[in-house]
Formats: structure tokens, C-alpha cells, sequence
């Protein structure tokens, strides 16, 4: 099993990006027609660089080779807004195998979209 840890900084972006109302409020089951293809993310590496790359994934598996994509895992969005599906799906996936930490902080960042959402009464 992969040794996959929490990027601390994708948190940390994730919360800027929710605070600043740059999230997408949708569904779990509208993240698959969400997610960035594989030419997106392609563009967004080849323009803004592994870093960047990496602060829009959760979680970081210690034992893929740096500067491959295989490394990060539990993308937050489509690398311009944080979608609150990405962090539903993000959640269960992370608790079935096992990552608490990442459902931890999942957890967490679905609780600031929702106490951020303007429609909330």
C-alpha cells in the first residue's frame, strides 16, 4: 500500500481558496463530469510547475518518483476553484484506505465551504 501523506500546503491553499469564495458548490456525483481531463492537467503543469501542481492535491505518496503525477493523489478541484465534490468523494475515498489524516482535513474543508456558502440560512 502507498505511503500517502497529507500536503499540509494544499490545505492551507484550499482554505484561502474557500475563504475568498473561489469553490464550486456542487455535487459528490458531479466531480467525475468536474475533474480537469488529462490535457488540463497537463496545461496546468506544463504552465504553473510541479508546486503548484501539488498544492491542488491533498494527498502526496511518499514512495512515487517527485515530478510525476502518479505522486499526487485527492485533487481539490479543477485548478481554478476548489469543488465541493472533489472534497465529498475525496473524503470516503481517503477513510476507505485509510488515510485519516486526509479525510481529517477533507472533513474540515467541507464544513468551511458549507459555513461559507452565502445561499446557507
Amino acid at each position: 500500500m502507498p505511503h500517502v501523506t497529507l500536503n499540509r500546503d494544499a490545505v492551507k491553499k484550499a482554505e484561502a481558496l474557500i475563504r475568498g469564495g473561489e469553490v464550486v458548490r456542487d455535487e459528490r456525483d458531479d466531480w467525475s463530469e468536474h475533474a480537469a481531463s488529462t490535457d488540463a492537467e497537463n496545461r496546468f503543469l506544463e504552465e504553473n510547475g510541479w508546486e503548484e501542481f501539488a498544492a491542488w492535491h491533498l494527498g502526496i505518496d511518499q514512495d512515487a518518483s517527485p515530478e510525476t503525477k502518479g505522486r499526487f493523489e485527492f485533487p481539490l478541484g479543477d485548478y481554478r476553484k476548489v469543488h465541493r465534490g472533489a472534497i465529498i468523494s475525496m473524503e470516503s475515498r481517503a477513510a476507505q484506505y485509510d488515510h485519516d489524516d486526509i479525510a481529517k482535513a477533507a472533513k474540515q474543508l467541507l464544513t468551511l465551504i458549507d459555513e461559507t456558502d452565502p445561499d446557507r440560512e
